[in-house]
């Protein structure tokens, strides 16, 4: 079954009210063991990049990661430009209930324009690898002054075998609570949908806004590669 067929297959209502709950999703295995060696034997290929960050440097945590050049590789083009019309239903959903007036195409590509307008032109999908002792501090991936309101990480590494520890962390701030703390621990393929920074939630006076960063916790052994896939570009 091909990628596109894989995700038109999730249960995207599902997901939805898991994102509306929670602000984070764990999707099916989308990816074979095939397609994550595939996808992460593409980090030896350095022209594939328009960019690499030493997380220590700039104190972002301990690890790296690189972002693709335009044109991406077709399995990375493909997994964001399926996910995204159903991610930008429940995109828009979120913006009414937080009453703003940005309203998000339902195809990738005209999304993509809107970033164009606003000086935003560099593709932002990214691979991140980690060895033993790496981590990734709790953050945001915005980029200018759009930012499409949700993001997913796929696993290409086995974990138990290939590496231990390194789950997935979210922590949300809602106003005048203390945080909430997520732990998501993916298998190989699987993927993890996320809010990048604001999501609403409903109090009793109304819609509020929830605050959410996302992290990585410590890698204990071997060495974890993740496929990072944002929506917005940068400028």
């Amino acid at each position: 079954m091909s990628l596109e067929r894989r995700l038109a297959a999730v249960d995207w209502e599902s997901v939805g009210a898991e994102l509306d709950a929670h602000g984070s999703a764990r999707l099916p295995s989308i990816l074979d063991g095939e397609e994550c060696a595939a996808l992460a034997a593409l980090w030896e290929d350095a022209e594939l990049f328009r960019k690499q960050v030493v997380m220590e440097r700039l104190r972002f945590g301990a690890g790296e990661y690189r972002y693709f050049a335009a044109p991406l590789p077709p399995a990375v083009a493909t997994l964001r430009e399926s996910a995204y019309p159903p991610l930008a239903a429940v995109a828009n959903r979120w913006q009414e209930a937080l009453g703003t007036t940005m309203r998000y195409p339902s195809g990738l590509a005209s999304f993509l324009r809107v970033c164009r307008r606003r000086g935003q032109r560099k593709p932002t999908p990214l691979m991140l690898r980690y060895a033993a002792g790496g981590y990734n501090r709790m953050h945001q991936d915005l980029y200018g002054e759009v930012a499409f309101p949700l993001q997913m990480t796929f696993l290409l590494s086995r974990p138990g075998t290939e590496f231990t520890g390194g789950e997935n962390l979210f922590v949300e701030q809602r106003p005048r609570e203390q945080s909430i703390g997520t732990a998501v621990a993916l298998a190989q393929g699987e993927a993890v949908v996320f809010a990048t920074s604001v999501r609403p939630i409903r109090g009793a006076r109304g819609w509020r806004r929830a605050t959410l960063r996302h992290g990585v916790s410590r890698i204990v052994s071997g060495r974890r590669l993740t496929l990072g896939v944002i929506f917005h570009d940068a400028r």
